[in-house]
């Protein structure tokens, strides 16, 4: 702090005009500075520096906007721009982050993915996913995919593993059209829509999309629909059963929903989303998952 006996800053600024530099560098002086301004005085005469000093240590209530850019300037640094402040977890109620899975069959998610065969024909994927699993639970392709196609693929999921409370998508004309939403509903499913353009607040679906296209779509050139179909089952099962999951403890999807199923809850994620971690060389699906690769390396390698 200042000391209470403070010299007027305007004093400072009427030496330095009179006196240049010679009395800013006495040892007098600059002691006499640091006991009333608590700043290091400059060694050279700048006026803009001195007016900065002056201001940062108080002494001066305003200084002028061009001396403050101009000090920026001078030492490379940057103006800070005014920044709006934003929510940590974002606004839109729908999103993964407000409304994330917390056990198996709470929230799926689905969506739609494109390609082309040979002849220039084209295909399109139907993916959908559990959230809390993980699990790829269908990739139906055809050319064509309307709402009834959708439910049709919905129903047989519904035998099989029961209706999800809660199931996110886009607002396609597919899955905001009424049929489909009056099917859900009469089934106890309700739908969360994310906001348009906004294809981050339904990340899960956009991460595996991406999985998808890198490691199937953009690398197999398919000749037929047949063909495409059963390369994406392949996958699937692959993706299901013998790839590991960081996210799931180095597990595969279907070991996790299993041990979620025998446990009868979800004690393995944490409140992140993370399952709890093993070492990767530890896990019996990496081990599966590396023999499953050697063939194909193998063959690269010959």
């Amino acid at each position: 702090m200042a000391s209470p006996n403070v010299v007027p800053a305007e004093w400072w600024a009427r030496d330095a005009r009179r006196n240049g530099t010679g009395r800013r560098n006495d040892p007098t002086m600059r002691q006499l500075w640091s006991l009333t301004c608590d700043v290091t005085p400059p060694s050279t005469s700048d006026s803009d520096t001195d007016a900065f000093v002056l201001c940062f240590a108080g002494k001066v209530a305003r200084v002028s906007l061009g001396r403050v850019q101009r000090l920026w300037r001078r030492e490379g640094l940057r103006v800070p721009q005014k920044r709006r402040k934003r929510r940590r977890l974002g606004a839109a109620s729908n999103s993964c982050t407000r409304l994330s899975a917390v056990r198996p069959n709470h929230v799926w998610t689905y969506d739609f993915v494109h390609d082309r065969t040979e002849d220039g024909r084209q295909l399109k994927v139907l993916t959908l996913v559990d959230e809390f699993t993980r699990e790829s639970l269908c990739l139906h392709v055809a050319r064509h995919i309307k709402a009834r196609d959708v439910i049709d693929q919905l129903a047989t999921l519904f035998i099989e593993r029961g209706a999800p409370t809660h199931i996110r998508s886009d607002n396609g004309p597919e899955f905001i059209a009424n049929d489909l939403r009056q099917w859900l509903s009469s089934m106890g499913s309700s739908t969360l829509f994310i906001e348009p353009g906004s294809p981050s607040q339904n990340a899960y679906i956009e991460s595996f999309n991406g999985k998808l296209s890198d490691e199937l779509l953009n690398l197999e050139e398919f000749t037929s629909l047949a063909e495409a179909r059963h390369l994406a089952e392949t996958w699937r099962i692959e993706y299901n059963q013998i790839r590991p999951h960081s996210s799931l403890g180095y597990r595969t999807p279907a070991e996790f929903a299993a041990t979620c199923a025998a446990s009868g809850t979800a004690p393995l994620r944490s409140a992140s989303g993370r399952a709890g971690r093993r070492h990767p060389n530890s896990s019996d699906s990496h081990r599966r998952w590396i023999n499953f690769l050697e063939p194909v390396s193998t063959a690269n390698g010959a």
